[in-house]
């Protein structure tokens, strides 16, 4: 419940319309942290929020934005998603709420005429990357990269203690986080590691992430793979964790892999950055934009496993150098791509959008 002081004060609605967790939702979540210290705020949709921030429904959401914030000003709806932009819209258009509205882009694709319509209706648009900002008809108000927040996501005291703890077989970790299906590419990695790992008993790969029904055939191939090659204790499913158990596992890895086929951000790179890991990834996502090739890990070809074998082999065989990677990686992090920074530069946006 918020009482009515509290509701009144509100300033800034952020959208949580999916009742899945995605990395949408992380985002949103990791984010409100440090924006609840900038910006009187509620959260439209209480999926996954902690009870230690304000959530409201669709019904209080109408009620508060009759009227502008007590500073004159309209409050302002921030959208991720495109059911949160048509929210908005009919708040604003159908029940006149006093409201601006800003969505934040991702996308590395096309979109489809009725996401074009919606984008014509906010009052600004934010994109994450160039690449993503090379999709829209016109270009977008600012451009604000995600962060990470490295309170969560940090390195270890000591790497091979950190992969100790974890209790898998080997003495280092690979690691890939996300959703275990054909767009995020786990197949690539599967692939490029079965030979690898018949040579090199020191590597254990950690693949970290949700099978969902519709993708169990996928598993069940790699698995059929995996078997084949005796290596069920080399190459290990995880399953999903908990938000709380990811930094614990991300802290183990000494190098971090994302292969998409497409990705809309991909924030797990960063995270393994963050926490000290060296990475490897394709060239997906804002990934090529931001990944320093050779200085934090390497970018290779989207869907090339080949070249994924080669830089893969050349990080375990010249493992003081993909240490020192991972040193520079969150290093790098910690300097340009904090959740804090992030966090100030949309809420410094907002309230230029809340005056003009």
């Amino acid at each position: 419940m918020i009482n009515k002081k509290s509701f009144k004060d509100i300033e800034l609605i952020i959208g949580n319309s999916n009742r899945n967790f995605s990395g949408v939702t992380s985002i949103t979540l990791q984010l409100l942290k440090e924006q609840s210290r900038l910006k009187n705020i509620a959260v439209l949709g209480k999926h996954y929020v902690p009870e230690t921030y304000t959530t409201i429904n669709f019904f209080q959401f109408l009620l508060l934005t009759r009227t502008k914030h007590s500073s004159d000003r309209p409050r302002v709806f921030f959208a991720r998603r495109n059911n949160e932009m048509l929210q908005a819209i009919i708040a604003k258009y159908f029940f006149r709420s006093k409201i601006k509205i800003i969505f934040n882009s991702t996308a590395q694709r096309n979109h489809t005429r009725f996401t074009k319509w919606l984008m014509s209706k906010m009052d600004s648009i934010i994109s994450t990357s160039d690449k993503a900002a090379s999709f829209l008809d016109n270009p977008p108000d600012i451009i604000i990269p995600h962060g990470i927040d490295t309170s969560r996501f940090n390195p270890p005291e000591n790497k091979n203690t950190a992969w100790k703890e974890l209790g898998f077989p080997g003495s280092f970790g690979i690691g890939l986080f996300g959703r275990v299906r054909y767009s995020k590419g786990v197949d690539i990695l599967v692939d490029a590691c079965l030979d690898i790992l018949k040579e090199n008993k020191e590597a254990t790969v950690l693949i970290c992430g949700e099978t969902q029904v519709e993708d169990l055939n996928y598993k069940k191939m790699m698995i059929s793979k995996i078997t084949e090659a005796h290596l069920e204790d080399r190459i290990i499913f995880l399953g999903k964790k908990t938000f709380e158990e990811l930094p614990f596992i991300f802290k183990g890895m000494s190098i971090v892999v994302a292969l998409s086929r497409n990705e809309g951000y991909g924030l797990t790179p960063f995270e393994g950055m963050a926490s000290g890991a060296a990475v490897l990834t394709s060239e997906e996502g804002a990934w090529k934009e931001l990944v320093r090739d050779g200085i934090d890990g390497y970018v290779v070809k989207t869907d090339n496993v080949e070249q994924t074998r080669e830089k893969l082999l050349k990080m375990i065989n010249n493992f003081d150098e993909t240490e020192r990677m991972g040193q520079e990686a969150s290093k790098y992090v910690n300097k340009k791509f904090t959740i804090e920074e992030e966090a100030r530069k949309i809420i410094d946006h907002i309230n230029h959008v809340q005056v003009i």
